[in-house]
């Protein structure tokens, strides 16, 4: 490929990550509008317009890394643009019908994002051999992504000025826009003809009960979590979702290893320190996806601030990610993987404390400006070094596996810290809509996220003395050796 056409085509595969942030961005903004409008006040009823956008996109994403390495990557990558574009467009037209109508377009439109993720970074792992212009293309994707929170947000802000659904229209429009222009910007040579030929093949190549086992237990978990601070531990059904959900991610887990000729997840090829990324990667994610929602929250109904101010306080993070995307690849030469990630969930526990502790009034040039500039660090270098690792440690024909891996752990990851959030929340706030209450509420689902990233960051400190005790052992018994040697 021309440079020229590179750079298009990393645009345009950085393109879906933006998007997919902005369909939370524009939501998170307006939740408030929207829910008044279908008669729910309070952004507590409308948590389902978020979580099921993001529960959508961690659990199919599964399915869409692999239709990718069987269809063709471009084939579903550009699918997905335009099934997003559809549902985004109904998602402004139930402003004439119900809130029912808007949650499931939301999650509809999630369902396209899930197409589109995995399969660019598929792309890009496909495109790109391990080095430099590798980790660039990668951090890239990741930097655009606060963007995309950004652009959405400032713009359902601005739109909502008018009338809401606009901006869901407006969004359907330029969807339809990139899988034009990336029709031709995405090279035909990285797709994959390579169909099968009967049903028992399709059930084989795309594992079919993994994929029924996987998808079933990842929802029914996030759901029992999501619908808990609405409803309450007490009601029966969510311990029956939350009990059904882990059996089925343990019979998950044994079919991939023990059953599945194909399986959407090898465990069996996944190395302990691939592992143990994935794993903080997911203490990340559900940590920034808390900071996110509640920093906005706080911003808002605690100091009154405007969605339009609002989003202008996250935009140092463009700045943040462009130095990243400068950095990455002499950052990532001399500190290494294991300590990149460590270092990302320091910054998401420096972040969150931040944001946790700040005082209702108080400037956002303090704690709020370094924290959003910390936790964009942490992101914008976080995701990439997760999804290079992934993308290196698979092979070539199963890069959209890898992709589909980063992708759930970033969205689910997303979905559930918000549902453990809201939990915590609801016990801290014994439901009042003082001041004072949604304070206390505030600041318990911050230290939650808090929480969850230090987890992240114990675990890979762990793992850090580990290598160090291992290293400091192999160069003791060198040592002797070489001492007998000497004798």
């Amino acid at each position: 490929m021309l440079r020229f056409h590179v750079c298009l085509f990393v645009v345009t595969i950085g393109l879906a990550q933006l998007c997919a942030q902005a369909g939370i961005g524009q939501t998170l903004a307006i939740v408030g509008r929207i829910g008044a409008s279908f008669g729910r006040n309070g952004n507590r009823n409308m948590i389902w317009a978020l979580t099921g956008y993001s529960l959508a996109i961690g659990t199919f994403v599964l399915i869409a890394g692999r239709l990718g390495d069987i269809y063709g990557h471009k084939r579903v990558f550009l699918a997905g643009f335009i099934w997003s574009s559809m549902w985004s467009g109904i998602s402004g037209t139930a402003v004439y019908s119900n809130y029912a109508l808007f949650i499931a377009s939301r999650v509809f439109h999630g369902l396209g994002a899930a197409l589109s993720l995995p399969t660019g970074l598929a792309l890009l792992g496909i495109s790109f051999p391990p080095g430099k212009e590798k980790a660039m293309a990668f951090t890239f994707v990741a930097t655009i992504g606060p963007v995309g929170i950004i652009a959405g947000s400032a713009s359902a802000s601005l739109f909502t000025l008018i009338w809401w659904p606009i901006a869901y229209w407006t969004f359907a429009g330029i969807l339809s826009a990139i899988a034009g222009v990336g029709y031709f910007t995405v090279p035909k040579s990285t797709q994959k003809n390579e169909m099968p030929g009967s049903i028992r093949a399709v059930v084989t190549d795309l594992d079919i009960p993994g994929a029924i086992t996987g998808v079933s237990a990842l929802v029914l978990i996030s759901f029992a979590w999501n619908q808990a601070p609405l409803v309450g531990w007490k009601e029966p059904y969510l311990w029956v979702a939350l009990i059904l959900g882990t059996l089925l991610a343990i019979l998950f887990v044994l079919v991939e290893n023990y059953y599945a000729p194909k399986p959407l997840i090898p465990f069996y090829a996944l190395s302990p320190s691939v592992s143990l990324i994935v794993i903080a990667g997911a203490c990340g994610w559900s940590c920034f996806g808390i900071w996110a929602f509640y920093t906005w929250q706080f911003v808002e109904n605690i100091r009154g601030t405007s969605p339009l101010l609002a989003a202008a306080y996250i935009c140092p993070c463009i700045i943040i990610g462009c130095l990243t995307t400068l950095s990455i690849g002499f950052v990532l030469q001399r500190l290494g993987t294991i300590l990149i990630v460590f270092g990302s969930l320091l910054g998401f526990t420096l972040g969150s404390a931040l944001v946790a502790t700040m005082p209702a009034v108080q400037s956002y040039w303090s704690q709020l400006f370094i924290s959003v500039l910390v936790v964009s660090w942490a992101m914008d270098i976080g995701f990439p070094i997760t999804a290079l690792a992934l993308s290196n440690a698979a092979e070539r024909k199963h890069q959209g596996i890898a992709a589909s891996l980063v992708s759930t752990v970033m969205n689910y990851g997303i979905s559930i810290g918000l549902g453990i959030a809201r939990t915590v929340e609801s016990y801290a706030n014994t439901g009042g809509k003082s001041f004072e209450n949604k304070l206390i509420g505030y600041r318990a689902a911050l230290y939650t996220a808090l929480g969850l990233a230090g987890l992240g960051a114990i675990i890979c400190s762990a793992f850090l003395l580990k290598t160090l005790w291992r290293k400091r052992g192999h160069f003791y018994k060198c040592h002797e050796v070489a001492e007998v040697n000497q004798i």
